[in-house]
């Protein structure tokens, strides 16, 4: 619906872009430290704004510590900051007497020493219940007994079996908080507990609901957990435990929601009472939401949907034709136009239901239809995710935005929808656009009303802008490139990322093969086509602002190098899937300044550069052409530990093949032996006729 139809549109965008002024906010903190803050922007950990991109996994549904590095690793390269980590009650604690943090998979601080190496925070969520769905929700099956009255209120039995579990978790994990120097930023008390009022309308508080959680907020302080607590309500309808929204006791520190908007089951009844009846790709109003709830705080996606899990009967890989690509595309950017700058994706990698450990209703196979499958090999799901988290970790602005607009009246055609972000103190503004009926299967083609430190502007000048049915775009205006100073003022394509190697700015353009697009590099005088399918006089055009490039994405990547240092590379979506942006240290804020760029392999691990030689680590599984963009010192390569020959491409990379595997697939199973005889033992005799 056109929300401004009486005006026209130029005048519609600067009214709107006007109200994108600087309000002040309260800064928060937990009243024991400054090392985690938080504001109505986003979180900030050690005074840097940080938009908290993570993704959960459960270490108990992959018990095999040698494999969570594997994990991890490909969560950073996918552009993530963050885990997200439920504990699991039973897991440690067989029976009442025994707490075991120590045996194989149970001690799992293991974990917390890979991330902080490979540089994610955790949002650590240990329960005491956790759901999950896990059996009991977590909670071991002796607890369950009725011996420990009811649970998850503030009954003494109860209080004190927790107690003593919560306590040694505790014990266990504080010395990761990141306040002792690790990796711990947030500590989730409890678990879609939205029981705060037994009646929200008339703000009549659920007493003992109330005093559980500040049992539970009182222990943990007592026990030295002093990051901030967070709390995520099961869904929109409830209101429960937000500073913002109440002071009746118990509010968490942090409030954080939960959504699915496609259905957490492949059973989609399931989801009609709290999602209703609504078509695929139907996205939601969370912005209202956290206005109402948590205007203060930063607005917290706790579990965003990355996926849903498989019933009995259900695919054992989930349902990934609900949600693939596609619905990455959508509904992440979708996120952004809700003004939201924290997001933890449930789940990013599934895994197994091991023993008894799910509930009755799930699989075997807690596959979730992941980014990441139960096996641990990525997708292109994972790779969609991947353009989203590289250009959020790159984003840097929108950790401080407020949305100044939400209408059909900035394209062309009124089927386009945008949302209009902007940040009050640099004016730089993000246009998310997406069809206005989102699960339109339509290819529309329009342009843009934009706002910029040069003037309105109506974008491209030359050709137009095409959005895919079921899929949306980020647009840039007064782009910073790193901490370089320069800026892209309008692009039509979407940035993946940017590196700053010292001699030049790398920026990585991005968009559907065959898509027109266009980008103005500020103040720039001159540049010149040095890779690619396309002439300079034809791409580039000189104005008083810079320069102008007009595209085209296709199977070859297109290269522009520019008087003023910086390097412009165009690519179409399968190259942007084959891009990967590793950092040179462990910080999980991954500047500009120390990440370098390698196109090609299936996946790329870790980059280290010492003297003239960068090492590099990752996986390809066929022969495969590296492009390695690196600073301008480095003239050597090894790739998992061997040197690679490398030579100089003509647009100042490293260029080399690395060659077919030995070992495949298939060589391994050509020698695996004959399985003739096999053993079978009865482990159910009492379901025996006689």
């Amino acid at each position: 619906m056109r929300l401004w139809h009486t005006l026209g549109r130029g005048l519609a965008i600067a009214g709107l872009a006007s109200q994108a002024t600087a309000q002040d906010w309260p800064l928060h903190d937990n009243g024991l430290n400054k090392v985690v803050q938080w504001d109505h922007y986003s979180v900030m950990v050690n005074g840097e704004r940080l938009f908290l991109w993570s993704g959960e996994l459960h270490l108990w549904r992959i018990p095999v510590p040698e494999l969570w590095r594997d994990i991890f690793q490909k969560i950073k390269a996918a552009g993530f900051n963050g885990i997200g980590l439920y504990e699991h009650w039973g897991w440690h604690a067989p029976n009442n007497e025994t707490l075991d943090f120590e045996t194989g998979a149970h001690d799992f601080a293991k974990a917390f020493d890979i991330a902080q190496e490979v540089g994610l925070y955790i949002v650590y969520r240990p329960g005491p219940y956790s759901n999950a769905e896990a059996n009991g929700g977590g909670f071991p099956g002796w607890l369950t007994t009725g011996e420990y009255g009811p649970l998850r209120d503030n009954s003494t039995e109860y209080t004190k079996a927790w107690t003593r579990y919560s306590g040694a978790v505790a014990e266990y994990v504080r010395p990761y908080l990141i306040t002792n120097g690790g990796p711990i930023i947030m500590w989730q008390i409890e678990n879609e507990y939205g029981v705060q009022w037994i009646d929200q309308e008339t703000r009549t508080p659920n007493e003992t609901a109330v005093h559980y959680m500040e049992l539970l907020e009182e222990k943990h302080r007592g026990w030295g957990i002093d990051v901030p607590f967070t709390a995520n309500n099961p869904n929109m309808w409830t209101r429960s435990w937000s500073k913002d929204f109440s002071n009746v006791g118990g509010e968490a520190d942090v409030y954080g929601l939960d959504h699915y908007p496609a259905c957490w089951t492949c059973n989609l009844e399931q989801c009609l009472p709290v999602n209703g009846q609504v078509e695929p790709y139907t996205v939601f109003d969370y912005y209202s939401h956290f206005q109402e709830v948590a205007q203060t705080q930063p607005s917290f996606l706790m579990e965003f949907q990355g996926g849903s899990f498989n019933p009995w009967d259900g695919p054992a890989g989930g349902c990934r034709e609900n949600m693939g690509p596609g619905w990455v595309n959508l509904f992440f950017r979708h996120n952004l136009a809700q003004k939201v700058s924290a997001v933890n994706i449930y789940m990013l990698y599934g895994g197994t239901n091991w023993g008894n450990i799910g509930f009755p209703e799930v699989g075997t196979s807690y596959d979730y239809s992941a980014p990441i499958h139960e096996n641990r090999l990525i997708s292109d799901k994972y790779s969609e995710s991947k353009l989203f988290g590289l250009f959020m970790r790159v984003a840097r602005d929108f950790t401080k935005v407020e949305r100044v607009g939400n209408s059909t009246a900035y394209a062309t055609d009124s089927d386009i929808f945008t949302a209009e972000l902007r940040n009050p103190d640099t004016d730089a503004a993000y246009y998310v656009v997406r069809h206005d009926y989102s699960p339109s299967t339509e290819v529309t083609k329009f342009r843009l009303d934009v706002s910029t430190e040069i003037g309105d502007l109506t974008v491209p000048s030359r050709g137009s802008i095409t959005l895919n049915g079921t899929e949306s775009k980020v647009l840039v205006t007064d782009f910073s490139i790193g901490s370089s100073g320069k800026k892209i003022t309008y692009a039509t394509l979407e940035v993946l990322t940017v590196a700053d190697l010292g001699d030049r700015q790398v920026v990585v353009f991005w968009a559907p093969e065959g898509e027109e697009g266009e980008f103005l590099l500020k103040g720039a005088k001159s540049g010149r086509v040095v890779s690619g399918n396309a002439d300079t006089k034809r791409t580039l055009t000189k104005t008083r602002n810079g320069v102008v490039a007009n595209v085209v994405t296709g199977e070859e990547k297109l290269v522009i190098d520019y008087n003023n240092h910086v390097q412009a590379v165009v690519v179409d979506r399968q190259g942007a899937y084959k891009f990967w942006a590793p950092t040179l240290d462990n910080d999980p804020l991954a500047w500009e300044n120390s990440t370098v760029l390698v196109q090609g392999p299936y996946l790329i691990r870790t980059a280290e550069i010492k003297g003239d030689t960068i090492h590099i680590t990752g996986d390809w599984n066929e022969e495969t052409d590296v492009d390695i963009w690196a600073p301008k010192r480095v003239k050597k390569v090894t790739f998992n530990g061997s040197k690679l020959r490398v030579t100089k491409s003509k647009y100042g990379t490293l260029i080399g093949t690395l060659p077919a595997p030995e070992v495949t697939l298939e060589s391994l199973a050509a020698n695996l032996p004959p399985l003739t005889e096999w053993k079978v033992a009865d482990n159910l005799p009492e379901a025996a006729t006689d």
